[in-house]
C-alpha cells in the first residue's frame, strides 16, 4: 500500500488541513475532530483503496485497519502543526455528541497502558499456575508491580488526558490529582482529619477514575479565572499556586467523595443488571455489540470497564461479551473467505478474520459483516450463544484489552483456575457456531445478482454510470473529428470537475495507454468502453496522468482507474474533456444518453441495449 498517496487523498477528502482541529488514531481508525463535517467527501473516502469505511458521530472516523499507524504517520507529516486558530470549532453540537467526544478523548489514550499492564499481570499469573514461576520470587513480585502500575496510578493518567482535552496546564492538573495519592495524605485520611473545621472522608484514591476527572474539570475553571485576575509579572507561579490551593481542598472535601460514589454507582448498576437478567445480560450485550461498534456506542462502555477494573480488579460483562463477539466475527469471516468467489472479498475476509481473532473487529465489521445481512445475522446469533455461555459460567476478565487469542490470558485467575478454561471454551464455541453458520447460510449474493443482471441484459436495456464527475456535453461538440463524427463509437463527452476516472461497472481492463490518458474496458455484460481523457493529451507523454490499474486486471464498480491533473492539461494548452464511447457498435446500441447536465460516478450516463444477432 502506498501510504503517502493514501494520506494525501484522505487529507483532501476530509476538507484539507484547514478543516482539521485534532487528529489521533486508535488500533484501526483515524479519528478527526473537524471544524465542519460538511466539508468532507464521504463517498470519495469510501472509494479509496485502503479505507475500509467511514463513520461520523462524536468524531469523524476513517477506518483503515491494521495499517492505521503508517497512514497516521504520513498524515501527521502532511498536516504538521495545527495553528491555534484552527482549534476553534464554532459549530454547535448536541450535548450527547460533546459528552461522547469527551469520554473518547479521556479514556481512549488510557487503554494501551492499562491493557499492557493487565496482560503482563495475567501472563505472570498463568506462569505461576503452570509452575513455571514462583509467585513469591522477587522477579515475579517486581514484574507484577510493573504490570499493576498503570492501574494504580490511573488517577494521574486520567488527569493527564483530561487536562489535555480541556487544554489546561497538564503538569499543574496532574499535580493537583497527585496530591490525593500521596502516601502521607493516605495516612492522614486514615487517621481522620479535617480542613477549616470540615471533616474529610477517608477514601483510597488509587485506581479511581471519576475523582480525577471532576478534580481536573474544577481545576480548569479555577485556572481560567485566576489567569484573568492575576498580574502578568507573577502569573508564572501565582496561577499554579492559587489553583492548587483552591482545587485540592475542594477535591478532598467534595469532588473526591462525589467521584468515588459515581464509580460505585457504575459497579452497582452492573451488579443490579446481573441480579435481574443473570447470564442473559452477557448474551444480549454480545449480540448487539456489532451494532454498537458500528455506531461507536461501545465507547460508552469504556468508563464503566475502567472503573470496574479500578474498583474490583476485574470486569464481568463487557469483556466476556466482547470475547464472544470478536471470535464470532473471525469465524464468520473465514467462512466467507471459503465460500465467496469474489477475490477482493476473499482477501478482505481473510485479513479481517485474522484481525478479529486477535481482538480487532473493525476490519471484519466494515469490510464484511455490515455489507452482508446474512453475515451480520450469523455473527449476532453466534455472539449471543457465546455470550450466554460466558454468562452462565460467570466468566471474568482481569485486564482491559480487546479479547482475543493473543490476550486470552486476561481471563487467568488464581482463585478460579477454571475461568481460563471457560474462556477457551467460549472462544471455541463462538468460532465454531459462526464458522459453520457462515458455511451453511452465506451466499455470494453479489455474484448471483451480477449473473442475474447479465442474463436479463441479453434481452433488455440497462444503464451505465458516469466514470467521472463533471458536466456532460454531446459527443458531436467534442473538438476532435475522430470522436465527434462517431467514427470510434457512440457516446458523450464530460467536462471533468475532478481528475479521477472510476470504473462504471465490473469489467476487465482490455487496453491501457502507456501515457495513461486513455483506458479500454470490457464489462461483464460484454460492452466495450473507451474512456479517453483530453484532446491530443497523448502529446503530454504521460505527464499529469497516473494509472492505478494494469492491463488485464479485473476491476469493480467505483474502483479508481486513472488520476489526471486538470490544471496541468489546461496549462499545456489542451482540452481536458473526457470522452466515453461504446466501441463494439455492432453488438450494442445506446438507446439514451445524458446531455447538458452535471453527473457524478453514481449518475446514470448511458442506457445500453444489445442488438439482435
Amino acid at each position: 500500500m502506498d501510504y503517502q498517496t493514501l494520506a494525501k487523498h484522505i487529507l483532501q477528502f476530509v476538507g484539507g488541513k484547514e478543516n482539521i482541529i485534532h487528529l489521533e488514531h486508535c488500533s484501526t481508525r483515524l479519528r478527526f475532530t473537524l471544524k465542519d463535517v460538511k466539508q468532507t467527501n464521504r463517498e470519495e473516502l469510501e472509494r479509496l483503496d485502503g479505507v475500509i469505511g467511514v463513520r461520523s458521530n462524536a468524531q469523524f472516523q476513517v477506518i483503515i485497519g491494521n495499517e492505521v499507524v503508517e497512514v497516521y504517520d504520513e498524515l501527521a507529516k502532511l498536516i504538521g502543526e495545527i495553528s491555534a486558530d484552527q482549534n476553534i470549532n464554532k459549530e454547535k453540537k448536541p450535548v450527547g455528541t460533546i459528552l461522547l467526544d469527551f469520554i473518547i478523548s479521556v479514556f481512549q489514550p488510557l487503554i494501551p497502558a492499562i491493557a499492557g499492564g493487565g496482560v503482563l499481570k495475567s501472563l505472570l499469573l498463568l506462569l505461576s499456575l503452570l509452575g513455571v514461576m514462583d509467585a513469591n520470587s522477587s522477579t515475579y513480585l517486581l514484574l507484577n508491580l510493573i504490570g499493576g502500575a498503570p492501574l494504580y496510578f490511573l488517577p494521574i493518567l486520567v488527569a493527564m488526558t483530561t487536562a489535555r482535552k480541556l487544554k489546561v496546564n497538564e503538569i499543574v492538573a496532574v499535580s493537583a490529582v497527585s496530591a490525593l495519592l500521596l502516601p502521607e495524605m493516605a495516612t492522614l485520611l486514615a487517621d481522620g482529619t479535617s480542613f477549616l473545621g470540615f471533616s474529610i472522608e477517608n477514601i483510597a484514591y488509587a485506581s479511581q477514575v471519576f475523582p480525577a476527572i471532576l478534580t481536573v474539570l474544577f481545576y480548569s475553571i479555577v485556572e481560567k479565572y485566576v489567569t484573568k485576575v492575576s498580574p502578568k509579572p507573577i502569573r508564572i507561579f501565582f496561577v499554579p499556586m492559587v489553583a492548587l490551593l483552591v482545587t485540592v481542598p475542594v477535591a478532598l472535601l467534595i469532588l473526591g467523595p462525589l467521584g468515588y460514589n459515581v464509580g460505585g454507582a457504575f459497579s452497582y448498576l452492573i451488579v443490579e443488571l446481573y441480579q435481574r437478567l443473570g447470564w442473559l445480560a452477557t448474551g444480549l450485550l454480545a449480540a448487539v455489540l456489532p451494532l454498537m461498534v458500528v455506531t461507536g456506542m461501545h465507547k460508552a462502555m469504556i468508563p464503566y470497564a475502567v472503573s470496574s477494573m479500578g474498583e474490583l480488579g476485574k470486569e464481568m460483562l463487557y469483556l466476556p461479551a466482547s470475547l464472544a463477539h470478536n471470535i464470532a466475527e473471525s469465524g464468520a469471516c473465514f467462512a466467507v473467505s471459503l465460500k465467496t468467489k469474489n477475490m477482493k472479498l476473499r482477501q478482505t475476509a481473510i485479513s479481517a478474520g485474522i484481525s478479529a481473532l486477535f481482538g480487532i473487529t473493525e476490519p471484519a465489521l466494515y469490510g464484511v459483516t455490515i455489507l452482508h445481512k446474512r453475515v451480520l445475522s450469523i455473527v449476532m446469533v453466534s455472539s449471543f450463544i457465546g455470550g450466554i455461555f460466558a454468562g452462565i459460567m460467570a466468566l471474568e476478565a482481569f485486564a482491559l484489552v480487546g479479547p482475543g487469542i493473543a490476550s486470552i490470558t486476561m481471563f487467568a485467575s488464581a482463585d478460579q483456575p477454571m475461568n481460563l478454561v471457560w474462556a477457551f471454551v467460549c472462544t471455541a464455541l463462538s468460532f465454531v457456531v459462526s464458522f459453520v453458520g457462515g458455511l451453511v447460510f452465506f451466499k455470494d449474493q453479489e455474484e448471483a445478482t451480477t449473473q442475474e443482471e447479465n442474463e436479463s441484459r441479453r434481452g433488455g436495456t440497462w444503464g451505465i454510470v458516469s466514470p467521472v464527475k463533471g458536466q456532460v456535453i454531446p459527443l458531436e461538440t467534442v473538438p476532435d473529428d475522430v470522436f465527434s463524427s462517431g467514427m470510434v463509437g457512440e457516446g458523450v463527452g464530460v467536462i471533468p470537475e475532478e481528475g479521477i476516472v472510476f470504473s462504471p461497472e465490473e469489467a476487465q481492463v482490455t487496453m491501457l495507454f502507456e501515457t495513461g490518458h486513455a483506458i479500454g474496458l470490457r464489462t461483464v455484460s460484454g460492452v466495450e468502453l473507451l474512456i479517453h481523457v483530453g484532446i491530443d493529451t497523448v502529446k503530454l507523454q504521460g505527464e499529469g496522468f497516473h494509472a492505478l490499474v494494469q492491463e488485464g486486471q479485473m476491476v469493480q464498480p467505483g474502483e479508481r482507474l486513472l488520476e489526471f491533473d486538470i490544471e496541468k492539461i489546461k496549462q499545456a494548452g489542451f482540452d481536458p474533456v473526457v470522452v466515453v464511447v461504446v466501441t463494439n457498435q455492432k453488438e450494442y446500441h445506446i438507446d439514451r444518453q445524458v446531455e447538458n447536465q452535471s453527473v457524478t460516478p453514481e449518475t446514470e450516463l448511458l442506457m445500453i441495449s444489445a442488438l439482435a444477432k
